[in-house]
């Protein structure tokens, strides 16, 4: 079925197209149906079908493009929750520590957090079923926690200074997936926004941040887009309509037939006449590119940072019945000035992603003059300011990535979760008083003691991992400073320490008050 359903988008668009080949796809439809009858029928192992459909679904697939992808039904609704901004649950991220829950932080807005779970309780049953023991994976405690909407469930709970066991009775419900990680004054006059995807609640956290800053009067706005790699395209363009004066164009799509269909700007901007930034780098990619697409070629805006991915493809998504779908690319898209940002895939999906991957090799991450630029694609701006197609945004200030390979690995250890679980242990000691530290003092210099920044490097010999992070320890504070901020309060008050030591927030804000003196 997924395979006659994948092979159906093609024979409809074939046909709508006006060819005349229905045969000869009908034939190979017919075909891999008749293997698979065979396989299920003769074959002198048991196999499982369902993953035989999968893999030819995908190997269709692979023969398009790099972006036209197939979700099976397992992970359909772990996509799906991501893109639409929410699930539905009890709202508690959590560590499994000697088999036992615990929780590192409610999510805002969730069932937990208004119902007082707090950070460090231990989640031991959930509605008399226990969610300890070396049986119970993630996996079996989260599809326990969620459920139905509007559900209620018993939780019995250990809180840390507490000898009693607690219970509370919560509603499910839903609970939101942030996609505005922050939106605050950076410096003065100076607005920050932080987006990290493109998720169906996505324009109406912009607006809320972005309405909040034009209150506080502020003249600029920063948009950072780094390792934002794309979803909805709906969302970018009501973002660009905020940012775009009335009538300006925003982006132009080309379907198969070749029709193209320009959408602009409309006069309801809030934020349509002072500086803008936006900040890209090398996984700034599809609906990320849109916007700063957009602000480059209207001379809108500056934008900062490294070249971005380079993908001008449109995704729809398809169900194939079975729960699972197929995100298929369905058009083109170019950027106002007509360039299309989209890197070559001719050579195939490995060459493809290999390009992407050689580019620290190549230079370009360090050095401006790297980047590759084909003349044959130049465009000009309405201004008259040259632009360039054919593989991603070229920022107009180009800010060289870090080349200490210790902080590249620090990096890594704050995104890749290392040092959360390290605070988490630390938290747990002395939660009373990390808990009454506030913003202000976790915003300062002197939080972190010693004790602290040492155990982290005595942690990692744990897992025979040993650095010298002496040539590097303010950077190393700073990273856990901001995974301390994070657990203790808020995703916006660890960007605001993160900043702190950003070189391209450094340059903009270099930049914009150079405009403003």
């Amino acid at each position: 079925m997924g395979v006659a359903a994948a092979i159906g988008v093609f024979v409809g668009a074939n046909l709508s197209n006006g060819s005349t080949n229905f045969g000869q796809f009908d034939q190979s439809r017919q075909k891999i149906s008749r293997l698979i009858n065979y396989i299920e029928r003769d074959y002198v192992d048991d196999v499982n079908t369902d993953s035989i459909v999968d893999l030819t679904v995908t190997n269709i697939l692979d023969n398009l493009d790099p972006h036209s992808t197939y979700i099976p039904k397992e992970q359909y609704s772990s996509v799906q929750q991501n893109m639409d901004g929410k699930f539905v649950g009890i709202g508690v991220s959590f560590y499994t520590i000697d088999d036992t829950i615990n929780v590192i932080r409610t999510i805002p807005g969730g069932p937990a957090e208004r119902n007082g779970i707090m950070a460090g309780d231990k989640i031991l049953y959930a509605d008399e079923e226990p969610l300890f023991g070396d049986d119970k994976t993630t996996n079996d405690v989260t599809d326990i926690l969620k459920g139905k909407k509007g559900s209620e469930v018993e939780l019995t709970i250990k809180r840390p200074d507490q000898d009693e066991l607690k219970k509370l009775s919560l509603e499910r419900g839903e609970v939101p997936l942030i996609s505005v990680d922050a939106g605050f004054k950076i410096a003065n006059e100076l607005g920050y926004i932080k987006v990290n995807r493109f998720a169906k609640s996505t324009y109406d956290e912009f607006n809320t941040k972005l309405k909040g800053l034009v209150e506080q009067n502020i003249k600029g706005l920063i948009i950072d887009l780094r390792n934002n790699g794309g979803g909805f395209l709906d969302q970018a363009i009501d973002i660009c309509d905020e940012l775009l004066p009335d009538e300006r164009p925003i982006l132009i799509t080309q379907s198969r037939n070749g029709e193209r269909d320009t959408t602009y700007a409309s006069n309801s901007g809030m934020f349509q006449d002072n500086p803008i930034y936006i900040l890209v780098n090398k996984r700034t990619a599809s609906a990320s590119e849109i916007v700063a697409g957009a602000v480059q070629d209207n001379d809108r805006g500056t934008i900062v940072g490294r070249r971005s991915f380079g993908k001008g493809l449109v995704q729809r998504e398809m169900k194939l019945g079975d729960g699972s779908a197929v995100r298929l690319t369905i058009a083109r898209y170019y950027t106002p000035t007509g360039r299309s940002i989209q890197r070559p895939y001719d050579l195939g999906e490995e060459n493809y992603f290999d390009q992407f991957a050689r580019r620290e090799e190549t230079g370009e991450l360090i050095d401006e003059d790297s980047i590759p630029i084909n003349d044959s694609l130049r465009y000009e701006t309405p201004k008259g300011d040259t632009v360039y197609g054919g593989g991603g945004i070229v920022p107009d200030i180009f800010i060289p990535q870090d080349t200490i390979p210790i902080n590249k690995e620090i990096e890594f250890m704050y995104n890749g979760g290392v040092m959360s679980r390290f605070i988490f242990d630390q938290l747990n000691k002395d939660r009373a008083y990390y808990q009454s530290l506030t913003e202000e003092q976790l915003l300062g210099r002197n939080v972190l003691s010693d004790t602290l920044v040492n155990g982290f490097s005595k942690y990692l010999e744990e897992f025979n991992f040993n650095y010298d992070f002496q040539p590097v320890r303010a950077e190393l504070e700073t990273a856990l400073k901001a995974t301390l901020a994070e657990q203790l309060i808020n995703k916006e008050v660890a960007t605001k320490i993160r900043l702190k030591e950003d070189k391209m927030i450094q340059k903009v804000i270099q930049d914009f008050n150079g405009r403003q003196e």
